[in-house]
């Protein structure tokens, strides 16, 4: 029932930007925090960007240093990833997921992987020369 589906991923230069989105449904999206988690070959997963509850909070990895830029969209239940100035390292699938805070940590963020109950199936970003 639950459902979040991953789009726009795609093989750039390094340099490039990339937006990914994704659609959630099956849940009362405005009750969740959405991430972005990513994994490349042989290592393991990783934060790479939440947004809280309301969306007054956003949390990103130490290595996004100022390139990456998640959104919610309550009303179309969306969450997106801009990215810009892709590097090599940036290659990896892309995952987003939803958690459901407890009270009264509502406006918190994981950066657990295994707090996060619901996933999406990956979109593959692949930044080369």
């Amino acid at each position: 029932q639950v459902q979040l589906v991953e789009s726009g991923g795609e093989s750039v230069q390094p340099g490039a930007s990339l937006r990914l989105s994704c659609a959630v449904s099956g849940l009362t999206f405005e009750t969740f925090s959405l991430g972005w988690f990513r994994q490349a070959p042989e290592k393991e997963r990783e934060f790479v960007a939440g947004i809280s509850v309301s969306g007054g909070r956003l949390d990103y990895g130490a290595f996004v240093k100022g390139r990456f830029t998640i959104a919610r969209d309550n009303a179309k239940t969306t969450v997106s990833l801009q990215m810009n100035n892709l590097e090599p390292d940036d290659t990896a699938v892309y995952y987003c997921a939803a958690r459901q805070p407890p009270s009264p940590w509502t406006e918190s963020i994981s950066r657990v992987p295994a707090q996060w109950p619901y996933w999406g199936q990956g979109t593959q970003v692949t930044v080369s020369s």
